[in-house]
């Protein structure tokens, strides 16, 4: 299997910081040489999950900005390596960039309300998640288009869920969610504390169908493609990205419910 893998670095931490010592304009420029595989890597899976207009050399550019911030920003006493640092302020600026950008139609929008509101009711109303010919036959389309929605909307499931985990990681920052995870007023956030969302998250993935919870940790913990993904539980890319599509949405729902609560 072709695995386009993670870039493999050692613990550079101690090679080029130190607490009394800044770095020469030499490391700085090492170091962004050295990380640059890890700015493209995380490009390149963002990329892969969104619409043909988002480009990748803009991602990329911007994980540069980000690359140089957890440079400048690094602080050796929280005992964390670079690496994990670094990747977290190069996704960061890439999301950032994609929220700055504003590009889902309103159209998409209002669809991804619709079907929040259809998986939500239907949960309800069945006591489990629904399954694709349920939901299918209660928005009165047919399976195939159904599935057709689910590509539609999948790009902005996905970062939502992406900012979400960016956010929950980030304890410091202030800033919002991506719009339009929750339509309140004020920041989620202040509703809910870190340790609940880590709490809700994972009980929201335990609680997804077998298969959409494979999917979400084939993909987010093992970091294997949708193609990759479909060889191991064998269906094609389409479906796998569809079933991610649904879990993004179940997940979605349930926690625009806790911070509306």
């Amino acid at each position: 299997m072709n695995k386009q893998q993670s870039p493999k670095f050692k613990d550079y931490t101690k090679a080029y910081f130190s607490p009394s010592t800044e770095l020469s304009a030499e490391k700085r420029n090492e170091l962004i040489l050295t990380y640059t595989p890890l700015i493209k890597y995380i490009a390149t899976r963002l990329s892969n999950r969104l619409p043909s207009q988002v480009s990748i050399d803009d991602l990329i550019n911007c994980g540069i900005i980000g690359l140089i911030d957890a440079i400048d920003k690094f602080d050796m006493s929280k005992n964390v390596q670079f690496k994990t640092y670094a990747e977290f302020r190069i996704k960061g600026a890439m999301l950032d960039e994609l929220r700055s950008l504003d590009w889902v139609p309103r159209s998409i929008r209002k669809k991804i309300t619709d079907l929040e509101k259809t998986c939500s009711a239907l949960e309800k109303k069945l006591g489990r998640p629904a399954t694709d010919e349920e939901m299918a036959q209660e928005l009165k389309m047919s399976l195939t288009n159904f599935h057709k929605l689910l590509d539609e909307t999948k790009s902005v499931t996905f970062l939502d869920i992406e900012l979400l985990r960016q956010r929950n990681t980030d304890n410091n920052s202030s800033d919002t969610l991506f719009e339009p995870l929750s339509d309140i007023e004020t920041d989620p956030f202040s509703t809910i504390n870190l340790a609940q969302i880590r709490d809700l998250i994972a009980q929201s993935i335990d609680e997804l169908p077998e298969k959409e919870r494979l999917t979400v940790s084939l993909y987010y913990y093992n970091e294997l493609t949708m193609k990759e993904i479909g060889q191991v539980l064998g269906y094609t890319e389409s479906r796998i990205s569809q079933m991610h599509s649904k879990a993004m949405l179940r997940l979605r729902t349930k926690l625009k419910k806790a911070f509306a609560g």
